[in-house]
């Protein structure tokens, strides 16, 4: 009888316990700074580097990818954080790649 209740137990735990348990998370990208860019203290920069990749080629009406030219642009974004840790990652997209403000 002790087993059978366990294993109730257990099934139900795992059919219906997990089953709700999902984290939505928001992130301003605008208050990302350069040291959390780099240092992976959000998520892997290059998940960061393809956000504002498509932000910044949506707001031109880009929809071309150049991925050579990508991967180093990611690196230039890289050099410049590791020089400039206290500025946000927008701003130092911006400035390096030469991006108007709205």
């Amino acid at each position: 009888m002790r087993r059978l209740a366990l294993v109730t137990a257990t099934g139900s735990l795992l059919a219906f316990g997990f089953s709700d348990v999902h984290a939505q998370v928001t992130l301003d990208v605008s208050k990302i700074t350069c040291d959390q860019y780099v240092g992976y203290k959000i998520t892997d920069p290059q998940n960061i580097a393809m956000w504002l990749s498509g932000y910044y080629n949506g707001k031109r009406g880009n929809t071309v990818v150049d991925t050579q030219g990508f991967s180093e642009n990611t690196k230039k974004l890289r050099d410049f954080c590791l020089r400039h840790p206290a500025t946000p990652v927008m701003h130092a997209t911006e400035a390096l790649f030469d991006i108007k403000r709205d």
